[in-house]
């Protein structure tokens, strides 16, 4: 049974009782103010619906996640990279970021992040939990993802390009730093052939609320002004 959310309490449910089918449906209702959504990503899911629906919590098993010092960057891309195309920043337009992966797609009818969703991460991002990936070309913003860090940990939420190869240049950029910067884990929720492409695996939930567990306290050292 499925489980509705009360405003006046943040608790979630056991991930346990999350459904088969949709996979990884936890709850419903609540609201997006930065408390729950941080509580949420503690806990072990993440806000996604579309618009008109009830905010819906998801904690798919399998889990799709990739530590950032396996990332596998390909001869084409490694390339790419080396040439210095593109500029690539962080923290400097996360609203910028968030608008260009709310915009259309040519897979897809609508979007998941609505208003409601891009104010409330706007938020975590002006408290410091949410970063964006910018990737640029001659000034314009061409590409991009956001997410959130806590501890040793990079929840991943979107990306988006404008042109070719402009999303991987800045996700495999942020792995990279991430690497360094001592995180453990990239959040990639579920499994795409693009993040298959950069050796994302899948692991159960039970190994994922593990990694909560031991990195989510874990001090790194990141710094975000790139």
């Amino acid at each position: 049974m499925l489980t509705w959310l009360q405003r006046e309490s943040l608790e979630f449910p056991p991930l346990e009782r999350a459904l088969r089918e949709p996979n990884g449906l936890l709850a419903a209702g609540g609201d997006l103010t930065s408390e729950r959504l941080i509580q949420a990503y503690r806990h072990g899911c993440f806000p996604w619906y579309q618009e008109g629906q009830p905010i819906l919590w998801w904690s798919p098993d399998p889990r799709t996640v990739l530590p950032p010092n396996e990332i596998h960057i390909s001869h084409s891309l490694a390339k790419l990279m080396r040439q210095q195309r593109f500029q690539v920043t962080f923290d400097h337009d996360f609203a910028g970021v968030i608008r260009g992966c709310a915009g259309p797609r040519s897979y897809a009818d609508g979007t998941w992040i609505t208003p409601a969703m891009q104010a409330a991460y706007i938020e975590l991002h002006r408290i410091g939990v949410a970063h964006s990936v910018e990737v640029w070309l001659e000034g314009e913003l061409v590409g991009g993802l956001y997410g959130l860090a806590m501890g040793k940990l990079f929840f991943g939420e979107s990306m988006f390009s404008r042109i070719d190869n402009a999303s991987k240049v800045g996700f495999a950029t942020l792995a990279q730093h991430l690497g360094k910067w001592g995180f453990a884990l990239i959040d990639c929720q579920m499994p795409t052939q693009h993040l298959q492409s950069f050796g994302a695996r899948t692991i159960s939930r039970a190994a994922f609320s593990r990694n909560l567990q031991l990195y989510l306290d874990q001090p790194n050292s990141a710094d975000w002004i790139a």
